[in-house]
């Protein structure tokens, strides 16, 4: 194990065989200033490979995960030296030989304009847990200007979630707040603007949202009551749908905060509704995209619909969903592989529930076509994984992002419509 220079890590990053590993937490690598730096993000060409990640059993996976191979050059650092090293040392018990530790990662790098650091664009959007204790002990965190918030825990059909624990001061809304079972699509403007005013929401709240997972099971009668990580980021869909300017998604959820070792509330707290939500919903009727645009969409040159679903759904082996009969895909949309089933993300988080590094994600993306200078329209079965690979785009700041709000769902109940089984012919899909 070496440490270097800034001018030998700028020699090294060059050269091929060599990864740059930031061993920081993952918010900020994403670009919050936890040490007051004057410059936030990472060093241009880093993965995210943060020290915490040691306590999981699996460690080694997640390395290969992220294709770091023992021939590779690893140059790891992070805000101390220290922390760079223990993950050194990790890697010199898992067989790697080709070690170096840059110590000069705030002192240098940082300080010095002419070196490059990348940060995700929307990083702010995605907060931590130790923000969102500043927020509710009645603190001003960093990059909030408000004097209204409201802490929101998200789930569908389970209030247990809730009341078995959760973020002191969190009010809970079930996701069908804002979508009808009858189509799993948002609900009317006018169902939206109420079910945010009795939750104490206008366009100027700050909302800030979590979910709990807690295992979903395909056998069970509603799976998606313990996938509500997910259910968070689709009711966040909704209200910046529908015209709330400021929300924010706990990175990670639940797991973040009782990571954290932060309290744990299980009083039952009543919403304050407010009188009116404050503007036109929907103020960012772009954002979702329906069945006729959606065809229109296909046919274009500069737009995709992009699959958020497993293979086994995407080639037709399952519907997915337990109420729903259909099989396939809709033709011409492309795979953006979620993960396992249709209530788990894997493919877009981290072991510990916080979003995947976005470098990754865009890299696959961009390789199975999915780039930013495209109109895209995320979808799925009904709508909660689509808003979730949306919610990634958006916070990369890609310009015209959407949610096919109707889905597999809709666009199969509809026997107008054409679908596809099987492998694409000619068409090598790389899966995140």
């Amino acid at each position: 194990m070496i440490e270097i220079t800034t001018p030998e890590l700028q020699n090294m990053i060059q050269k091929p065989d060599t990864i740059l590993l930031d061993v920081r937490p993952v918010d900020a690598f994403n670009g919050w200033a936890q040490k007051n730096e004057s410059r936030s993000g990472h060093i241009r060409g880093a993965k995210s490979l943060p020290l915490k990640w040691l306590n999981y059993i699996d460690w080694i996976e997640i390395v290969r995960h992220k294709y770091i191979q023992p021939h590779h050059r690893l140059i790891l650092y992070g805000y101390e030296r220290e922390t760079a090293k223990i993950v050194a040392e990790r890697f010199e018990q898992s067989g790697y030989e080709k070690l170096f530790v840059y110590p000069h990662f705030l002192t240098e790098w940082v300080k010095n304009e002419s070196l490059p650091m990348d940060r995700l664009e929307r990083y702010q959007q995605l907060v931590s847990a130790e923000w969102v204790n500043e927020l509710i002990q009645g603190k001003k965190p960093l990059h909030y200007d408000n004097d209204k918030f409201v802490v929101v825990h998200s789930h569908y059909r389970n209030r247990e979630a809730y009341l078995s624990g959760h973020i002191p001061g969190a009010i809970d809304m079930d996701t069908l707040a804002l979508e009808a079972p009858e189509t799993w699509n948002r609900r009317s403007p006018q169902e939206i603007k109420l079910a945010l005013e009795e939750h104490g929401i206008t366009a100027d709240t700050t909302v800030v949202l979590y979910g709990k997972f807690m295992f979903p099971d395909n056998a069970d009668e509603f799976p998606g009551s313990a996938a509500g990580d997910i259910g968070a980021i689709r009711n966040a869909f909704i209200m910046l749908y529908a015209g709330v300017k400021d929300v924010r998604i706990l990175n990670g959820g639940f797991q973040s905060w009782q990571d954290a070792g932060f309290e744990v509330s299980t009083a039952d707290l009543p919403k304050k509704t407010v009188v009116d939500f404050g503007a036109q919903i929907p103020v960012r009727p772009e954002l979702a995209v329906d069945t006729p645009e959606a065809k229109m969409m296909l046919a274009a040159k500069d737009a995709e619909l992009v699959c958020v679903r497993s293979w086994p759904e995407y080639i037709g082996e399952v519907s997915g969903y337990n109420y729903i009969e259909a099989k396939g895909r809709i033709p011409g949309a492309i795979f953006a592989d979620c993960g396992s089933d249709a209530y788990h993300m894997e493919n877009y988080r981290n072991e510990d529930h916080t979003t995947r590094d976005y470098h990754e994600i865009a890299a696959i993306w961009e390789r199975n076509g999915i780039t930013a200078d495209k109109h895209l329209a995320f979808y799925c079965g009904t709508g909660w994984r689509g808003s979730e690979a949306w919610f990634n785009a958006w916070l990369m700041g890609w310009p015209r992002v959407s949610v096919y709000d109707g889905g597999w769902f809709e666009w199969s109940n509809d026997p107008q419509n054409p679908f596809e089984t099987g492998v694409p012919e000619g068409i090598q899909f790389q899966t995140l």
